[in-house]
């Protein structure tokens, strides 16, 4: 089995100073609000369930630009406490100064697990945390600790669940362009690139129709009742072709549930439901694999938070293929950064 391995440099680029800086800029907001499958989905959780807000004290993890602390306030909330580590604080309180809620929402600068709280505990700890490929910049454990910190018994994180699947497509005329390109630029050998660019998965929106596989489940986040080891986690997948294809990637999305609510809600980030600016996650292989409908693509996928940076993810997937057209056997690394 052959395996590719990424390139250490003793100069990473990647910081979590620059993590928060980021969040500093307004595009990236933009952005966000202007999903509404995400931005909505929030507001009708919080508006159709004050059951959960109503005289509750909340708590926003990564709070931006105040939207969510804005809907709970709206809501109901006797009290919300909103955190946000970038100088986007700055901006969410003039926000929320300017819409009358600065009675019922308290903006706090810095990050969660260096802040002091006025209260020893919240109701509610509600945060938009996910990232593409769900666990890319980790804020996750951010909730985690959060939740450890000052969250009732008894008391409610949204969302609370997540889930993680893969599935395959065919991908000729993009790997081509993107990957098979370093081959020859001008009539010169970068083929050097060429390996780096397959070791970074590409954020980008599948077509339904290029999916020639079922679908695995390959991972469950319980976010109430997980511990932060569980970001770390290697999962078996068995994927069988729906018709006669080429394979030349694995696509990575996720699913989430608000399942506290009168009626479970939420929504995904798959190819074949509204786009989301996630978008989904294209792990392209080595290999190009001609598979027949019934046959199966098996393997592993193992995930972990980068040991330098845990904001970056690292990814290993293990596949084997034995079919009537084509076999393969390898080892790839991958690193979302």
């Amino acid at each position: 089995m052959e395996e590719i391995l990424p390139e250490e440099h003793e100069v990473d680029p990647t910081s979590a100073d620059y993590y928060f800086d980021s969040y500093a800029h307004f595009g990236i907001h933009e952005e966000m609000l202007k999903d509404t499958v995400r931005t909505k989905t929030y507001q009708n959780v919080i508006y159709e369930n004050g059951f959960l807000f109503k005289d509750k004290v909340v708590l926003d993890v990564g709070a931006g630009t105040g939207i969510l602390s804005l809907f709970c306030a709206k809501g109901g909330a006797k009290h919300v406490y909103a955190v946000e580590c970038s100088l986007m604080a700055n901006t969410a309180k003039e926000i929320i100064q300017k819409n009358g809620y600065s009675d019922v929402i308290t903006v706090l600068k810095g990050k969660v697990e260096e802040i002091e709280l006025p209260v020893q505990q919240v109701d509610v700890i509600i945060s938009e945390w996910m990232g593409y490929f769900l666990l890319f910049e980790n804020m996750l454990d951010t909730v985690l600790y959060a939740r450890d910190k000052w969250l009732v018994p008894g008391g409610v994180v949204l969302p609370d669940r997540t889930s993680l699947h893969l599935t395959a497509i065919e991908d000729a005329d993009y790997k081509h362009e993107k990957i098979n390109f370093w081959s020859s630029v001008y009539g010169f050998d970068m083929s050097c690139i060429k390996k780096q660019a397959m070791l970074e998965p590409l954020v980008d929106t599948v077509e339904p129709n290029q999916i020639v596989t079922q679908t695995q489940l390959i991972k469950t986040m319980d976010i109430s009742n997980m511990t932060p080891g569980d970001v770390s986690f290697s999962a078996p997948f068995k994927l069988v072709a729906t018709r006669n294809d080429f394979i030349h990637a694995l696509v990575a999305y996720f699913d989430v549930s608000f399942t506290k609510c009168h009626k479970v809600v939420g929504f995904s980030t798959g190819p074949r439901s509204r786009p989301t600016h996630w978008k989904q996650t294209v792990l392209y292989l080595e290999d190009v694999i001609t598979i027949c409908e019934g046959e199966a693509l098996t393997g592993k996928m193992s995930v972990a938070p980068n040991a330098r940076n845990p904001r970056d993810v690292d990814i290993v997937v293990e596949y084997t293929f034995n079919g009537k057209r084509s076999q393969a056997s390898r080892r790839q690394h991958f690193r979302m950064r």
